[in-house]
């Protein structure tokens, strides 16, 4: 609880009402009627939807500082209710997804952390699904920009459905379930005119991240790399939640999921992910449904991040707070078995969009802890399906439906599918004594039972609307990813950061941001200010000062590339006079270094894959010129061409150029290095990575 040493200086005045902004004890932002005000005035007062007046808007009602949240707390489950049944028929987040089928097989057994079922034996099967998602545009946005995605993915398990629903970034925005739909109407378009969308560009967005310094890790996260992928199959997934695993002696073990992709982490710059956007719509859609189609199927390693709880009670961080990491140098990610999507749907409506995901949905083997982020989850997740599928027998819809026996005493409800008989519906009853079916009953020893903690750290205690206290430090491992990355990353948040905030209109809310990141490094803050041409503020009071961590090679995407053409696809162009053989050459030394070629000319009638206009060098990860001079004498002429080398080169990508095409490297700028090639071996083994060191020639920000 805040107090009048942690209130802020000065009040906003809105509508002729006094408001004071005051600091809670893990450093969130209240605004407050002020002490002595009118509160005869009803309209300056906020209430739940049943006239109540709320205390405190920012924190769940938890059993203790570090407790599991409680049920009672009707001010949570009114919003997070309300907030559940916003929109139909789709996704409120999360609404434009692409899904497929496919396996998980255990690679290492680990009996020893849980007794779950896909992990009890090496060389085990599990059918899974998987769903991956933009965040925060609606379904008929685009796949590619600057945005979370989610990671969520349903195992069908011998014991019952296990949902692992996640983001490809490993932490959150929010500390506190409570706070969900404030972020997520900050986010999405603005209420009053119904854009942008799609984007965290705009006002509303920063202006709550500005005034949330728990966001401020996840900031950094999202004007990353990590949030413009080249491709769903090149992304990692992450569990971001504390989890615990639990053996068949009952032994609790603290656990991170991690998904890493067997293909490499890949990412767009943001010009390529924006031009992407007008070259293809259904990207990163097309991407993943045409690689499996063709068989190159997509796999990620699954992996744990195990602890107990002296390491975690070590930590200068608190392990269940969603809006930290625990960096892998400290604790080494274990791979215990690999996802294989080899299967698209057969139905997108039938199966992606009706697949529903929740956290709640475990086996025995897993189970929670008390991160506050996760008990919302927990009731959201669940509430959400009745108002998107209409039903509460949307777990009988054949994507949802257990592959394991599934019976219970549960009965009728809209379009129930099931044909129940007999006349047990409740328990206990003694029907079975007069013949007649009695139906299924509990069973202690096989059945799924909630682990025990013990009061460690205070996770079990008196009801309180409080954080604890390490949830307060909202700065260190933000620093901690930046100073992670390479300069060549480091430029990229600096310009994400500067694009975003050119897009907010109301001044103090930039000044506001640029403060909050004077507590992250000073270096970030001042290249952002330098790009908006503002003056350097004071860095914002921080609840808890920051401290150093040491930086984390696992957070930069660029230290973790690998150099490679499996799954890229290289993008060939040739025109009316290349000769045929020289095309074949081509396709036969990118085919061998595992990658696609995708032939480009300006007129598709010449037995081209695409025509020059409508395939941009963004929807490639190289590009080879196979022209003669007379057809590069033609698209000198020619806008699309010359605007598909500059590309590739401003992208950073490899190009290889025969003898005949050296005219058009010079109308399009591009000065020789590295990556600028023949088209000989050299330039396959160019094509397999980006050249950062390019960079500086092509952007004023690095």
């Amino acid at each position: 609880m805040t107090n009048d040493d942690n209130a802020k200086s000065g009040a906003e005045d809105t509508g002729g009402r006094s408001f004071a902004f005051e600091t809670g004890s893990g450093g969130e932002t209240h605004q407050r009627v002020a002490k002595g005000g009118d509160h005869a005035d009803e309209d300056a007062h906020l209430t739940t939807n049943q006239g109540v007046r709320i205390s405190d808007n920012q924190n769940s009602l938890k059993s203790g500082a570090r407790g599991p949240v409680l049920l009672e707390d009707f001010v949570l489950r009114e919003k997070l209710f309300h907030f559940d049944h916003e929109r139909i028929p789709e996704r409120i987040v999360h609404a434009r997804g692409s899904g497929a089928h496919g396996t998980f097989t255990c690679t290492r057994a680990v009996p020893e952390l849980t007794r779950a079922a896909p992990l009890q034996a090496a060389g085990k099967e599990t059918p899974v699904f998987a769903r991956f998602s933009t965040v925060a545009g609606n379904r008929g946005s685009v796949d590619t920009p600057r945005d979370v995605r989610g990671f969520a993915v349903k195992f069908y398990t011998d014991e019952g459905n296990w949902d692992l629903v996640g983001n490809n970034c490993p932490v959150f925005f929010i500390q506190d379930a409570m706070k969900f739909p404030d972020l997520v109407h900050a986010v999405k378009m603005e209420a009053d005119r119904g854009y942008p969308q799609a984007t965290a560009a705009h006002d509303t967005f920063w202006d709550f991240v500005s005034l949330m310094p728990e966001s401020t890790n996840m900031l950094l996260w999202a004007m990353s790399d990590r949030t413009i992928p080249r491709s769903l199959r090149m992304m990692e997934g992450f569990g971001v939640h504390t989890f615990r695993l639990v053996n068949a002696e009952g032994k609790s073990t603290f656990c991170k999921f991690h998904w890493k992709p067997v293909l490499g982490m890949q990412s767009t710059v943001w010009d390529e992910a924006a031009k992407l956007q007008g070259a293809d719509n259904d990207y990163h859609r097309r991407d993943l449904y045409e690689a499996i189609d063709r068989g190159d199927f997509p796999a990620w390693d699954l992996g744990l991040q195990t602890f107990d709880e002296e390491f975690a009670a070590a930590q200068p961080y608190d392990v269940l707070d969603a809006t930290k990491i625990i960096p892998e140098e400290d604790c080494p990610v274990q791979i215990v078995g690999r996802m294989e999507l080899n299967r698209n749907p057969a139905n997108f409506f039938a199966e992606t969009e009706q697949v529903a995901f929740c956290p709640a949905n475990v086996i025995p083997g897993i189970d929670f802890t008390a991160d506050p982020l996760l008990h919302g989850r927990l009731f959201s997740y669940l509430d959400t399906q009745l108002k998107r599928l209409g039903t509460t027998n949307f777990h009988q819809i054949p994507i949802n439906a257990p592959r394991c026996p599934m019976r219970n005493f549960q009965r009728d409800g809209h379009m129930q599918m099931m044909v129940p008989e007999g006349r047990a519906n409740y328990e206990p009853n003694s029907l079975a004594m007069g013949g007649e079916d009695g139906g299924p009953r509990e069973c202690p020893e096989t059945g799924y039972t909630s682990f025990a903690p013990r009061d460690i750290g205070g996770e079990a205690g008196d009801s309180l609307r409080i954080r604890a206290e390490l949830f307060a430090d909202h700065f260190s491992q933000a620093r901690q990813f930046y100073r992670s990355q390479t300069p060549s990353e480091q430029a990229h948040i600096v310009g994400a950061f500067v694009f975003e905030l050119s897009k907010v209109e109301l001044v103090h809310i930039r000044t506001r941001m640029v403060s909050r990141l004077r507590n992250v490094d000073e270096d970030l803050a001042r290249r952002v200010a330098e790009g908006l041409a503002l003056d350097l503020p004071p860095a914002a009071p921080a609840a808890r000062p920051p401290i150093d961590m040491r930086p984390s090679d696992a957070l930069s995407i660029q230290k973790n590339m690998r150099r490679t053409l499996e799954g890229r696809v290289v993008g060939v162009l040739f025109g009316e006079n290349t000769e045929q053989d020289l095309l074949d050459e081509l396709q036969d030394m990118i085919e061998d270094a595992g990658g696609s070629a995708h032939f480009v000319a300006p007129k598709v009638g010449l037995g081209a894959d695409g025509q020059l206009a409508g395939s941009p060098s963004a929807k490639f990860d190289a590009i080879a010129l196979a022209l003669t001079e007379e057809d590069t004498a033609k698209l000198l002429k020619e806008g699309a061409a010359v605007q598909f080398v500059m590309d590739a080169f401003g992208h950073l990508k490899a190009i290889g150029a025969s003898a005949g095409s050296l005219a058009l490297l010079d109308k399009a700028g591009v000065e020789a290095d590295d990556g600028v090639t023949g088209l000989d071996a050299a330039f396959i083994e160019a094509a397999t990575r980006r050249f950062f060191d390019r960079e500086p020639k092509v952007r004023m920000l690095v």
